[in-house]
């Protein structure tokens, strides 16, 4: 195949020819598990936990972002294709929103790190209120854009509750397998949960054990 010049639509093709193929999914598959520290301040941590499935620590990643800002999808991006932990498949993220209202374009984060991405939530959102609390910040819209682009929002079961997701560059059946892979002792996947652990205790001194 023939790539043309154009570096954005060679990257769109890449994307979607990669996600189109099957995920191999091992016991011990490579994830990052994202999540922010507490609100203190304008910069707030963003701590990535590399995990090998749901059971080992393998590395950790960070990175400061914009309390209620545009740059969390930049930063992910950044520190993704920037790691030494090559072997990485998948990013696993506590939602789509960090440092309050820094929202992250989950379609642009698979595309350019041609990485699969999926945002866990312990609950269903409440757009509505959200996007009213979005319309007293600057490019709201845009926000809501990446919201709206993040597409449906879906459950599963896990540890006798549901956890709700959504996912890119990846299939649904995909995500599915490796939330139940990763959900070890709680409704919270291990990567996340971790993440949260981390990146709490680092800014509070102390931390409870889910985000």
């Amino acid at each position: 195949m023939l790539l043309n010049c154009d570096y954005k639509s060679n990257t769109n093709l890449l994307y979607h020819v990669l996600s189109s193929i099957p995920m191999r999914i091992k016991s011990q598959i490579r994830i990052v598990g994202i999540d922010d520290g507490s609100l203190q301040g304008t910069s707030i941590l963003l701590v990535g936990v590399v995990f090998r499935g749901g059971f080992w620590i393998d590395g950790l990643l960070s990175c400061w972002i914009d309390r209620d800002g545009m740059d969390a999808t930049d930063k992910i991006i950044h520190m993704m294709n920037t790691t030494k932990h090559e072997d990485v498949r998948v990013i696993m993220t506590d939602g789509i929103t960090f440092a309050g209202f820094n929202t992250i374009d989950i379609q642009k984060i698979a595309r350019e790190t041609s990485l699969g991405i999926i945002p866990v939530m312990r609950r269903m959102p409440d757009f509505e209120h959200i996007h009213t609390a979005l319309k007293n910040l600057p490019d709201h819209q845009q926000r809501w854009n990446c919201m709206q682009k993040a597409g449906p929002i879906h459950s599963t079961a896990v540890h006798g509750g549901r956890l709700y997701f959504q996912y890119a560059g990846l299939s649904r059946e995909e995500a599915e397998k490796i939330i139940s892979l990763t959900c070890m002792h709680s409704r919270i996947p291990e990567p996340v949960r971790v993440a949260h652990i981390i990146a709490t205790g680092i800014i509070r001194g102390e931390a409870s054990r889910t985000p």
